[in-house]
């Protein structure tokens, strides 16, 4: 059977496959929804969170607008 582009992906971003089946994903880019985006940020500030990697500067994406 052919490997599909999403298996790639997702085999990619595996770390690790715990004893029950269930996989823990590396994902290192999440789209903020506008509705509920000023509250997580306010709660990230509030509870003094930080932020990984606040300006990646290997982020193919990151002067390219959506």
């Amino acid at each position: 059977m052919d490997i599909t582009l999403h298996d790639k992906i997702f085999d990619a971003h595996v770390v690790r496959i715990g004893a029950d089946g269930t996989t823990l994903l590396y994902i290192d880019r999440h789209l903020v929804n506008e509705v509920t985006s000023p509250q997580a940020f306010e709660s990230t500030r509030l509870e003094h969170r930080a932020v990984w990697r606040p300006r990646a500067k290997d982020d193919p994406f990151r002067s390219q607008s959506i």
